[in-house]
């Protein structure tokens, strides 16, 4: 079945949703998006999307990294993933993919200001992205994280992310489910799409959002529950290679990765190779918020029930 596509303004079929070969973004990566996750909530019929407004502020401050503008506020977006969501209800876990990218045909133009703006977003089912029960196994990569003064990591750039392609390719060639990727300065940043903490003597370590890391909404949201909820001290300061092996407990989170728990690194195992007490304590509290099961942050959820009317394919009262 053709899912429904928001495209330049419009919703469209699946197929109908296409850039040319000549489009710039495919051949510099002078694109920007954002993950977005909508759980599907049997008991309410409902999906229930967490933090989209968030998502799309940040997509917004990706977007000015790029001199992109989409003609949308964060709210209009929230509004069109609403609608889209309802077009392509389905009683299944969503990712929510938006992307802003430069749209001119244009060979050897680098001139952002000058390029045309596109605009999508789409839907596809996903399960889990790593596994969350039993733990995984990474390696630190030999690829370094892209810095700042070179391509911002803290934008969700199109063309950054050869450097997470390059360094998951590596490990999962070696046998491992994730990297771990060090700075110039042999620094921990974070995973090859997620944000990292480890746990020593009780207390919560993560890098700074000054390490060459992508600002996380869920290493954020993690931060939050664990200062007002969990009562667990949460350090943000940099984290030397060996200190990952020696920590009590890792974990990596992210919208696709939610709370993953690393029980070894390099060979290594660390802790004692299971899911940790702190680790599990804030992936079962992470898990009951995105679930709408944690009443005190019922604001940080969306819920979309499906529908059957239809708007012809444009929005009403959003300019495209």
């Amino acid at each position: 079945m053709s899912r429904t596509i928001f495209f330049n303004g419009k919703f469209v079929r699946e197929e109908q949703a296409v850039v040319p070969i000549t489009t710039h973004a495919l051949h510099y990566g002078t694109g920007c998006f954002e993950g977005i996750r909508a759980y599907y909530n049997e008991k309410g019929k409902t999906l229930l999307v967490f933090r989209m407004e968030d998502h799309y502020k940040r997509l917004l401050e990706s977007c000015k990294i790029l001199m992109t503008t989409p003609p949308y506020s964060a709210k209009e977006l929230c509004d069109i993933t609403e609608k889209l969501l309802q077009k392509n209800f389905a009683k299944e876990d969503l990712y929510i993919r938006p992307l802003a990218y430069k749209a001119d045909p244009a060979v050897g133009n680098f001139n952002l200001k000058t390029l045309k703006n596109g605009f999508a977003i789409y839907t596809v089912a996903l399960g889990r992205y790593l596994n969350t029960d039993r733990g995984i196994r990474a390696q630190i990569s030999s690829w370094r994280r892209v810095p700042d003064n070179a391509i911002p990591p803290r934008g969700k750039l199109t063309g950054s992310y050869v450097n997470t392609a390059l360094a998951k390719s590596e490990s999962l060639f070696a046998g491992y489910e994730e990297a771990i990727l060090l700075d110039g300065e042999g620094h921990v940043t974070e995973g090859s799409a997620e944000n990292i903490f480890i746990v020593k003597n009780g207390v919560a370590i993560t890098p700074p959002e000054s390490s060459d890391i992508l600002i996380g909404i869920t290493r954020q949201t993690i931060m939050m529950l664990c200062k007002n909820d969990l009562k667990i001290s949460v350090v943000e300061r940099n984290i030397d290679r060996s200190e990952l092996y020696l920590a009590d407990e890792i974990f990596l989170v992210g919208t696709g990765a939610e709370v993953t728990p690393v029980i070894e690194i390099d060979n290594r195992t660390i802790g004692n190779g299971k899911t940790g007490q702190i680790t599990a304590k804030i992936k079962d509290t992470y898990f009951r918020l995105v679930h709408d099961q944690y009443p005190k942050y019922k604001e940080l959820i969306t819920r979309v029930r499906p529908t059957n009317t239809s708007d012809g394919g444009r929005l009403n009262g959003v300019k495209p």
